[in-house]
Parts: C-alpha cells; sequence; structure tokens
C-alpha cells in the first residue's frame, strides 16, 4: 500500500490531525519518507492491522505533527514508492524494514550513491533497518553493519551505555538508562567507519558476550548524514519519551539545526570489547 492512499487514511484513522493540520504540516520543511515494508519477520511496530498504521508510523505522524519540524509519508509498497522520481519529494528516509526489499538496482544505487550522499539529505535506521540486504554490501556498509542475532530478547530488560551524550539524538538518555527492548548485536560491523554513540553495558545486561554490542551510531556519508537505533522492536518503545525526543535530535542534526560532528571512534569499541570481555570473566567466576 503506497503513501498516497495513506495521506487519506491518516485522516480517517486520526481525528486529531483534520484537513487544515495537514495542509499546515505540508508547509513543513523537512519531508520524510518512512518505508516500513518486511520482505522477512515482520515485526509488531510496522504491523497493520484492518487498513491501520502501525504503531510506528502513527508516533511519526503524530510526532511530526507536534514538533512542526517535519511531515512523513508512509509506504510498504518499495516498488511504486522508493524510485529515482519520487525521491527528489523527500529530505530523509526511514527504513524499519526488513529482507530484500523489492526496490529496482538503479533506484537503490542512485539512492546510496547519489541521493543520500547530497547536502540536506539523511537517513535514519531503526531496528531491523540492519536485517535489510544483509547480503548487498553496498547497503550494509552504508548503514554500517548486519543482524547477527538478539540474545537480548523483547522481554529483556537491558542498561545501555551513552557514550556521546552532547550527540543531539543522545541528550534525551543522559549517561545511562534502562530499557526493555530486542537488542541485536552485528556482523560485517565496521568501527573504522562509524561513530558509535551507545552500547550495551554488558557489566550489567544479561545474556552477557565478550564483545561490544553498538545500539546507536552515526556516520557522514558524502554530504548527507546516516543514523541507526536498535531501539524500536516493541510498540511501547514508539511511545517512550525519551525515544521519541531522539528521533527529534536525530532529525534536527539532519537538517542542521543542531551541528555535530561524528568523527570515527574505533578504540571506544575496542575498550567496549576489553569490558565486555572482562564483565564475562568476572560472571564465570561468581
Amino acid at each position: 500500500m503506497s503513501f498516497r492512499f495513506l495521506t487519506v487514511c491518516c485522516l480517517l484513522i486520526f481525528p486529531l490531525l483534520t484537513v487544515t493540520d495537514v495542509a499546515d504540516a505540508a508547509d513543513a520543511k523537512t519531508r520524510i519518507l518512512m518505508l516500513t515494508q518486511s520482505k522477512g519477520y515482520t515485526h509488531g511496530s510496522v504491523k497493520r492491522e484492518k487498513e491501520q498504521l502501525s504503531p510506528s508510523e502513527i508516533a511519526m505522524i503524530q510526532l511530526g505533527k507536534q514538533s512542526g519540524l517535519f511531515t512523513v509519508d508512509c509506504t510498504q509498497d518499495a516498488a511504486a514508492d522508493f524510485t529515482k522520481e519520487n525521491l527528489q519529494n523527500y529530505d530523509i528516509v526511514m527504513f524499519y524494514t526488513t529482507g530484500m526489499l523489492p526496490i529496482k538496482e538503479a533506484d537503490l544505487q542512485y539512492f546510496l550513491n547519489d541521493w543520500l550522499k547530497q547536502k540536506g539529505h539523511g537517513f535514519i535506521g531503526f531496528h531491523s533497518a540492519t536485517d535489510t540486504y544483509k547480503s548487498y554490501e553496498p547497503y550494509w556498509d552504508m548503514i554500517g553493519g548486519s543482524f547477527n542475532g538478539h540474545p537480548w530478547t523483547a522481554g529483556n530488560t537491558v542498561t545501555i551505555t551513552v557514550h556521546n551524550t552532547d550527540f543531539p539524538a543522545m541528550k534525551p538518555f543522559g549517561k545511562e538508562f534502562q530499557v526493555k527492548d530486542e537488542i541485536y548485536q552485528y556482523k560485517n560491523w565496521q568501527p573504522e567507519k562509524v561513530h558509535v554513540l551507545m552500547s550495551l553495558n554488558m557489566e550489567k545486561c544479561n545474556p552477557k558476550r565478550p564483545y561490544q554490542v553498538p545500539v546507536a551510531w552515526a556516520k557522514d556519508w558524502g554530504q548527507g548524514k546516516v543514523f541507526v537505533n536498535n531501539m524500536g522492536h516493541n510498540p511501547s518503545t514508539w511511545t517512550n519519551p525519551a525515544f521519541l525526543d531522539s528521533v527529534i535530535g536525530a532529525i534536527k542534526w539532519i537538517r542542521g539545526d543542531a551541528p555535530a560532528a561524528v568523527p570515527v571512534n574505533p578504540e571506544l569499541s575496542k575498550q567496549e570489547d576489553a569490558k565486555a570481555a572482562a564483565a564475562v570473566k568476572a560472571a564465570e567466576k561468581k
């Protein structure tokens, strides 16, 4: 189903959004295309029930209206809407996706090598965006890594350490926080190409693993920007004020309203690897 139909649906499903409201919001500077198509596991946060929008889509539409910063068009039809022509209508692309999406090779190459590298453009990946195109190196090179299991399931409460509390999308979380959400570990992980923003605190998490598990990171991509946050599996995350404020921070960073440098920090990943290994050894001695 394409975003064109959903624009009408939004008015029917959400009585708080009037025709006037939508017209006013259309004047916002930032235009976002949110793709929530699943070609693998379909998460509850992107599942539509009886033609209604999913929890993540609802959250982003409402957040755009409340903040006044952006508008969102939601689609689960990549073949129709993720095209070179249609990308001209947007500043930011959001992915909450899985699998090999039905995007034409030429359109995907244009997105990765041209559109996304333009100043003012950005990509925001939520949760399973890293469980997308796992065998397609140009994509995982852009996004930073590929899903490789989730020992920390949806019912686990994990402790997360924030490494850069000054980054706009990290300020809402403070130096450390706990959340109940499903956390991924990664393959094709390239710490030398990203700025890690937060990781699992392995001393306080169960199960423990002897290596760093990044939770969010950012990177420059040409003149464009990439932000990835593993969180978002549980629908409850999409009503979490800190998480929603983090999304606002990421959008402001991409817009240029909240400038922040994102130098690669592989030394931090090495330090986190060492801490995680020590935490596992300490646990084994108990």
